[in-house]
């Protein structure tokens, strides 16, 4: 299945080596993305350590990764406030 459908499917698309395999690091990091506690990710993936399932697979995803670095940035940075003008009476 993988070498007659998933390879040639993914070479149409421009993926190259697409698997099985592939798909499992896609898991991950959809599970990550979806807020899934590691413990569950960890039993989803079925894996016996909680190491293999955060140091082999899976990454943030693009859009996680800029949120995250906006936090800090905004955390560093903040947006001032701009000051009204004095009011005259």
């Amino acid at each position: 299945m993988q070498q007659r459908w998933m390879r040639p499917a993914g070479e149409a698309m421009g993926i190259e080596g697409l698997g099985f395999h592939s798909l499992r690091h896609s898991y991950r990091s959809w599970l990550d993305s979806a807020g899934i506690a590691p413990g569950v990710t960890k039993d989803l993936m079925r894996h016996s350590a909680i190491s293999t399932t955060f140091n082999v697979y899976g990454r943030a995803l693009t859009l996680e990764k800029r949120e995250a670095n906006s936090k800090v940035v905004e955390m560093l940075f903040p947006t001032p406030v701009p000051s009204l003008p004095p009011t005259t009476q």
